[in-house]
């Protein structure tokens, strides 16, 4: 080091540290030789601790403000120098700078499923993951039982400690919760808390603490998921068979479609044997009997149409029969409502459609009447 170096080190007599990483947690202020002045000015910004080791022993502790390094401030450096004795001289320490704000979006998450018994599905495989935020509570003991000697500390050299503590609290806090699987997306809120609650302890060991935890998703393994979007499909489509004979006659509506196509050569096979049955009848219309084995087919059920409404220059549709003798009970379709059917010439009034039945249905007199 130049003689120059040398000079600037011994008059600077300004500590200070200006932060210019949001992933820095502590900084090592350095000085040659680590001599400090006595008298030199120290500046502690907001958000920052300054922790004085003086010959390998943690000294004095400074919150934010301005210092002059003198004895009525630094009582245990004071007691390490013997300065109550006059001294005065240049010391020899290390200033370490604290980053006490807080480390925001900090990820965690589970490497391997977390088993559990759901009261619902049984033993289930869950994952999860989330964000957290991290804040130095106690530089002094942050830098004895973390930093050491490193003279720059970074947030990312802790993360994976602490990540480990969360996953294992998430663990222990899911499988003991007793909370079905599909309840636990509305309370992740109250199992963050938890948790964080939980980490708590072993976190302020490392002079730390968790201001935010947050669960932000729950899942199942694919297959279990898929299971439960099947599930969900069938609770949407109601009566299976209803649900069946829909779809068929929507299939029927549309010709141009493969499953229209399907069942129109489907009836026309039926049909064709039908005529093939009277073609084998005798001149008189008796037709020999035929084995047991060669017996037709029965014909097949009477295709239902599906219907179609207009109102207010719009149209809605197509519904089952059914399904428009509930619009009659909920008041949604009337006499006079316009309808429309595959084969139908034109919208008609549902009173002179083969609708015409649902309006005559009345319920008899009720019992005491």
């Amino acid at each position: 080091m130049s003689i120059f170096d040398f000079l600037s080190g011994q008059f600077i007599d300004v500590i200070h540290w200006t932060e210019d990483s949001r992933d820095t947690m502590v900084w090592r202020f350095e000085r040659h030789g680590h001599e400090i002045k006595y008298g030199a000015k120290l500046t502690v910004r907001e958000g920052q601790a300054a922790v004085f080791v003086h010959e390998g022993q943690l000294a004095d502790v400074f919150t934010p403000g301005l210092y002059m390094l003198e004895t009525n401030n630094m009582p245990i450096m004071t007691t390490l120098q013997h300065w109550d004795h006059g001294f005065q001289s240049p010391f020899k320490s290390e200033v370490y700078f604290i980053n006490t704000t807080r480390f925001t979006d900090r990820k965690w998450g589970t490497k391997n499923p977390i088993m559990l018994r759901d009261p619902e599905f049984g033993p289930i495989r869950l994952r999860a993951f989330g964000t957290y935020t991290i804040k130095v509570a106690d530089p002094a003991l942050f830098l004895r039982e973390i930093v050491g000697t490193d003279g720059e500390f970074t947030a990312d050299e802790i993360t994976f400690q602490i990540r480990n503590i969360i996953v294992q609290e998430v663990s222990r806090a899911l499988a003991s919760s007793g909370l079905p699987a599909l309840d636990m997306a509305a309370n992740t809120k109250d199992l963050g808390d938890l948790v964080a609650k939980a980490i708590d302890g072993a976190v302020t060991q490392y002079g730390l603490n968790i201001p935010e935890l947050y669960i932000e998703n729950i899942s199942l393994p694919p297959a279990v998921e898929k299971a439960l979007d099947d599930r969900t499909s069938r609770g949407i489509a109601g009566n299976l068979d209803d649900h069946m004979k829909w779809k068929a006659a929507e299939a029927m509506a549309q010709p141009g479609s493969a499953a229209g196509q399907a069942m129109g050569m489907g009836m026309g096979a039926g049909l064709g044997m039908q005529m093939g049955n009277m073609m084998q009848a005798g001149p008189w219309g008796q037709r020999p009997a035929a084995p047991a084995a060669l017996a037709p087919p029965p014909p097949p059920p009477p295709v239902e149409h599906v219907w179609h409404i207009a109102a207010g220059g719009q149209t809605t549709g197509p519904f089952s029969k059914a399904r428009m003798g509930r619009m009659v009970t909920e008041g949604q379709l009337t006499r006079d409502s316009m309808v429309w059917t595959q084969g139908q010439d034109g919208w008609k009034r549902a009173e002179d459609t083969e609708l015409a039945q649902l309006f005559t249905v009345m319920p008899p007199p009720p019992p005491g009447a």
